[in-house]
């Protein structure tokens, strides 16, 4: 059932529209929502597409170097290590905001680019794009009821 067509465009568009791409997944999940398709394996599904989406923006950023930023951004090593500080033991509610539209993916690189701990940015990312769909879905759900 989850490897049916529509799952499947819904998991690869969650997943674009959690990277660099511009790129919206709410329609979709909206549409199959109205469609009457399983709402729960819906969220599953665009949630998983989106987190590994964001993932791979945090592994592109992983790859890159501080000296990048430095060069050429013209930010110096001191500033770099002062945000590292900053952003300490706050990793997991950073991450949380990577599904805002525009600035997550900018946030989901710069965690990767600083190095920051994996499971921490798993955990929140996921649970962030988690909740927006399901407040996406429930959302779409209670109009549908008034109409």
């Amino acid at each position: 059932m989850v490897f049916e067509s529509g799952y499947l465009a819904l998991f690869f568009a969650s997943f674009l529209a959690a990277t660099v791409v511009p790129f919206s997944s709410e329609a979709l999940l909206l549409g199959m929502v109205v469609a009457k398709y399983d709402v729960y394996t819906s969220i599953g599904v665009a949630t998983m597409g989106n987190w590994l989406g964001g993932m791979s923006s945090y592994g592109i950023g992983w790859l890159g170097k501080t000296q990048w930023i430095e060069k050429y951004f013209r930010i110096k090593p001191e500033q770099i290590e002062r945000t590292r500080a900053k952003i300490a033991g706050k990793e997991m509610w950073i991450s949380f905001f990577t599904w805002l539209p525009g600035i997550g993916d900018v946030i989901a690189v710069l965690l990767g680019l600083l190095k920051v701990n994996i499971w921490n940015v798993s955990i929140g990312m996921f649970l962030g794009k988690l909740a927006r769909y399901v407040v996406w879905a429930y959302v779409t759900i209670e109009v549908m009821e008034k109409i």
